[in-house]
């Protein structure tokens, strides 16, 4: 005999799994921050509109990945809405998504360290958020 879960079970689960998947990668960039600055001595700083240069700070790391994930949670729960084909859908956008977001330290980045370490830094968020969100998505 199968049984099935009501989806009003299944739905606290999966977003407490989203949740937790957000705040990794919050964690996993913040803790990158904390090799990179502190402990490897990076002056992590970006060239801003103005000419000028600005501190990347770990408010503005912890925001960004904060925004990005639950960003790509609400396009997530929009395609599981309006499609059958969510998960493909969505994991085809994240990619895209995190390659344009490339372009942002490769051309912001002051100096050749932090533009790598900007560009590490959304590798870490690209590899928690996307794999993390795809597995909640529904079959």
């Amino acid at each position: 005999m199968q049984t099935t879960i009501p989806s009003t079970a299944v739905r606290p689960a999966r977003r407490r799994d989203r949740l937790l998947t957000v705040l990794a990668a919050t964690a996993a960039t913040l803790l990158g921050w904390v090799v990179a600055v502190p402990l490897a001595g990076v002056e992590l700083t970006a060239r801003a509109g103005g000419g000028g240069e600005q501190r990347v700070t770990p408010v503005a790391v912890a925001v960004s990945t904060l925004l990005a994930g639950l960003a790509g949670w609400a396009v997530l729960a929009l395609l599981e809405r309006f499609t059958g084909r969510a998960r493909t859908l969505w994991t085809v956008v994240a990619v895209l998504v995190f390659l344009v977001s490339l372009l942002g330290p490769v051309g912001a980045g002051a100096g050749r360290a932090a533009t790598v370490t900007l560009v590490a830094l959304h590798l870490v968020a690209a590899a928690v958020l996307v794999p993390g969100l795809r597995r909640t998505a529904g079959r």
